[in-house]
């Protein structure tokens, strides 16, 4: 499976984006905001119109973004490719990340956690999820509160069962959605020089590259809006 993946930078806004179309035909994007440390994913999934689905319907998962995940803005506005056509391969693979999205977000208000979700989730309004542990970190650093819902879990719901095992297409159920970024610059790699008095300085010289998977659970009120979580 060769994926084609667009990279782009802003060191003005201190993020970047990198938007991959998956192999289920959904686009999927990236964005990193450095400044406000958020990751947004969103993922545009094709409808399936025959079962009564609109035409595409979009996710938007948003997680606290680390230190060393991802190179900074100003390393990646500065890459340049030589042969674009190039099939790369990620040096690294990261394990596979498995995260209980178990907050809504408000999206009127959640320009203040970034100024890049109300473009980039502007299609997933009432689809915007995050975790707990993460909205913990961003309430002290000030944001307000009241843009976050949480959301019914499976221990306050004991009937609440995970969509793929719920027979009903119209019941409440734990939705789960997986995607893969194939190939993105993680860390920036370092050389020494030594010069004529033998002194050693490092500098930067180049990237390592990373692939990493990501499974989200989140809460749905109904199966019709997780039909690709069945059991096949």
């Amino acid at each position: 499976q060769v994926t084609e993946e667009s990279l782009q930078a802003d060191s003005g806004a201190d993020c970047v984006s990198l938007e991959l179309r998956a192999a289920d035909g959904a686009l999927v994007t990236l964005t990193a905001d450095f400044r406000q440390e958020v990751k947004i994913f969103r993922a545009l999934i094709l409808g399936e119109l025959e079962r009564g689905q609109s035409q595409f319907q979009a996710l938007c998962f948003v997680t606290r973004l680390h230190r060393n995940e991802i190179i900074p803005s100003e390393s990646m506005a500065k890459l340049r490719q030589k042969n674009p056509r190039t099939v790369r391969q990620a040096e690294e693979v990261r394990g596979l990340e498995h995260l209980s999205m178990d907050v809504a977000v408000n999206f009127s208000k959640g320009a203040q956690l970034s100024s890049h979700l109300h473009n980039v989730c502007a299609e997933a309004k009432e689809a915007i999820y995050t975790r707990e542990e993460d909205v913990k970190f961003w309430l002290e650093k000030g944001v307000d509160g009241s843009m976050f819902e949480v959301l019914p879990q499976g221990s306050d719901v004991p009937e609440l069962q995970r969509c793929r095992l719920c027979p009903d297409r119209w019941k409440p159920c734990i939705c789960s959605y997986s995607l893969s970024i194939e190939w993105y610059p993680c860390m920036l790699k370092y050389c020494r020089s030594r010069d004529a008095g033998g002194k050693v300085s490092s500098y930067k010289c180049g990237i390592r590259s990373c692939q990493k998977g990501y499974t989200f659970d989140y809460y749905v009120p109904q199966k019709q809006l997780c039909l690709w979580d069945e059991e096949t």
